[in-house]
Parts: structure tokens; C-alpha cells; sequence
């Protein structure tokens, strides 16, 4: 349960920004933060990322909310690590705040726009889905590997105590 109120205390921040965003900015307007470096553009996603399917946002939605469905799921049922499911509740809680924006506007409000990287505008729930699915990419590369190496110590331990009765 901890890790939902997590994913909601998430999604809660990004909606917050995405107001004050909306509030402040005009559309298409640029605040910036920290020059040459980074900078707030107010602008309207119809798509995901790089605007693909940008005409199809009830299909985004659909998959944005089987997937926060899933994450739901996993997290609560899921045997998994607390990181593991720390992890998947920042993808869960970008994912709901991107929900939020599809069912309710039609499109994700982006402002995060790094002007070394000019393609690019996103929101913090971009951000959360992004950093929350490398990290548990990660952590569970790491958790299987080492049930793998402890699984085949084991397997060897067997072998070698069979090997011992002095025959």
C-alpha cells in the first residue's frame, strides 16, 4: 500500500506542476530556468513521445490505463523487492498523471524543455516513467543475476557433498 500512496504522491506532484504550468505560462510561451542549460516551454501533446500517435489519444489513454492497471497489480501481488516496486510506482505514477491529462484535456500538457537537446519538451511524469522503468530494469537485472549465481552455487554445493563419501 505504500508504494500506491507513493505512485499517487507522484502523480499528485506532476498534476500540481502541470496547473501551475498552465497557470503561469501562456501556451507556446518559455520561461527560462537555468540559461542555456534549461527551461519551461508551455506547449499541448496530442501524442506521446515525439508526438507519435498524435491522433490517437484515446488509443494512449486505453494503454495508459491497462498499464497503470498492470503496475496496480504487480506492485500489490508481485514478488518483488521494496526498490522493485518503488520502481515500478514511479512508472505507475507517471503514467496515471499522463492519464489524467488524456481523459480530462484530450492531450499531456510538456513543459520540461532542455535546450541542449532541442527536440525535446516532456512533463515530470515522463520523467517518472523514464527513471522509475531504467531502475527497475536494474534492480531486477541485478536480483536475477544473483539468484542465477546463488542457484548455480548450490547446484555445484550438491554435487560436490556426493562427491565426498571417499568411494
Amino acid at each position: 500500500m505504500l508504494y500506491l500512496l507513493l505512485a499517487a504522491a507522484l502523480c499528485g506532484v506532476d498534476q500540481l506542476f502541470k496547473y501551475w504550468v498552465v497557470q503561469t505560462i501562456p501556451l507556446d510561451g518559455y520561461l527560462e530556468l537555468i540559461p542555456g542549460f534549461v527551461g519551461l516551454t508551455h506547449i499541448r501533446n496530442t501524442g506521446m513521445a515525439f508526438s507519435m500517435l498524435s491522433e490517437h489519444t484515446w488509443i494512449l489513454a486505453a494503454v495508459s490505463g491497462a498499464v497503470a492497471l498492470s503496475l496496480t497489480a504487480l506492485i500489490l501481488r508481485g514478488k518483488l523487492s521494496g526498490w522493485e516496486k518503488a520502481s515500478l510506482a514511479l512508472v505507475l505514477g507517471g503514467a496515471v498523471g499522463n492519464l489524467i491529462d488524456r481523459a480530462c484535456l484530450g492531450y499531456v500538457v510538456d513543459m520540461i524543455n532542455p535546450e541542449f537537446v532541442r527536440f525535446a519538451v516532456f512533463n515530470l511524469a515522463d520523467t517518472f516513467i523514464d527513471v522509475g522503468a531504467v531502475l527497475f530494469c536494474v534492480l531486477y537485472i541485478v536480483r536475477t543475476t544473483r539468484e542465477e549465481r546463488e542457484k548455480k552455487r548450490r547446484k555445484e554445493g550438491e554435487k560436490g557433498d556426493g562427491d565426498t563419501d571417499g568411494k
